[in-house]
Order: structure tokens, then sequence, then C-alpha cells
């Protein structure tokens, strides 16, 4: 049995309301409308995320000083530095929270995605919404395949340059926080690739159906505009909250 079943209660509920929605519309809109409305549900989460970030982003020249004024004692630093967070009402793990509340959400449309039923069997466009890319022949099933993984890249593009901006922008704030006797800081190892999982959906989407690749660009699409309205300031983005 998978480890996934444990899912499956959810799994039911979730395919009872895309199936009493796919009455009204066409199926592959409904997996579209019950995907946007999970995630306007979250949207709240989202903001409060938004609003850790810009408070850590106006609290990161303190962090800097503590982290110099402390770097030799790391009990005192963690400390200090959860007393400034305590004082400042901000909370350093905020920006966490949207993931983590989305991953239970994921997993229960990647099982009904990935378990045959009868939303599988209806299509988009001509193409069976349980059909890999693997399993595609003719050009009009190709033609949509290539749309839906198009739209993932454009959307990986947007958080990719995104992540480099917030990257760039950090290292800044360090740097201007650093007096000017100070040792550039050194780079966080594997930081220079953490830009480049804006296109791991990419990636996933070659390894599941077109139900659920519809999904991660549903997903992806409300992401990338939540995101850009939330900082729409300019406040940099943590990558746990590129990640959402």
């Amino acid at each position: 049995m998978s480890v996934l079943a444990v899912l499956d209660p959810a799994v039911a509920l979730a395919h009872a309301v895309v199936a009493a929605v796919a009455h009204l519309v066409p199926t592959a809109l409904a997996i579209v409308l019950f995907t946007v409305a999970v995630r306007l549900a979250l949207h709240p989460l989202a903001r409060a995320a938004a609003r850790g970030e810009k408070a850590r982003a106006r609290l990161a020249p303190k962090v800097a000083a503590l982290q110099r004024k402390h770097k030799d004692r790391p009990e005192r630093l963690r400390e200090a530095l959860a007393e400034m967070y305590r004082k400042e009402q901000v909370s350093p793990f905020a920006g966490c929270l949207p993931v983590l509340v989305q991953i239970p959400f994921f997993s229960v449309m990647y099982r009904l995605f990935t378990t045959p039923n009868d939303l599988l069997d209806h299509t988009l466009f001509g193409v069976p919404l349980g059909l890999h890319v693997t399993g595609a022949h003719g050009a009009g099933q190709w033609a949509v395949f290539g749309v839906l993984f198009a739209g993932l890249a454009a959307v990986g593009v947007v958080n990719f340059r995104r992540a480099r901006r917030t990257a760039a922008a950090a290292a800044a704030t360090a740097a201007a926080a650093a007096p000017a006797a100070a040792a550039r800081p050194a780079p966080q190892p594997g930081a220079g690739l953490l830009p480049y999982l804006s296109f791991g959906s990419v990636l996933f989407a070659a390894l599941v159906p077109v139900a659920a690749v519809l999904y991660l660009l549903t997903a992806g699409v409300w992401s990338a505009a939540e995101r850009a309205w939330l900082y729409r300031d300019g406040t940099p983005v943590s990558a746990a909250a590129m990640m959402g």
C-alpha cells in the first residue's frame, strides 16, 4: 500500500468537489477553478508571510550588526536574535507557513491525478487528462503539451528573475550593513543554484499526466501573480516564499 493512501479520504473529497463542478463546466476548467479556490483560501497566509518578509527585510541591518557583535558566541547570538524578533513581533519562520500548508494540498492533488479515476477520462482539447507527455502522439496532442510546458517555462522564467533580484538585494543589504574594513561575507553553499529551482515544475510535469500539469500551471501562475502583488514595493522574498 502506498504511503499516500493515508490521504485517500481527502482525495475522495477533492474528487467529489471537482466532479460536482465538472457537471457545470468542462473537467479541465473544473480543475483550474478548484485550484484557484484553494489558493484563494490560503491567501491570508500568504499576506501574513509577506508582512513577515517585509519586517525581516527592515530588520536585516540589525541582524547583521548582532552577527558581528556575537560572531564568536553563537549561543548569545541566538538569544539576541530571539529577543529582537520578540520585541519587533516578527517571526523568522512566517515565510515558511504557506509552503508547509500547501504540501498536503499538493499531495492530495498528486494522488488524485495519478490514481486512475473517472476524471482522467475527460479531455483537454482532445487530450485525455490522464495522458503523460511520453504517450502523446499527433500534432494536436503535442500542441497541447507544448502550450502547457511553455506556460510552465514562462512562470519559471518570472520566478527565476525574481529569485536573482532577491539574491542580489540580499547581498547588497549584507554588504551595506558590514563595516568597510570587514571582509565580504562568504556566499552560502548552493545559493547560486536556488534560482534554478524555479524550473523544477517543468521537469516534474514530464512525470505526471495532463490533469496534474494543469494544476501545476494554475498554481504556478497564481503564485507568481500573488507574489508580484504582495511584494510590489520591491521587498526581497525569501527562498521559502519563492517556492510557495
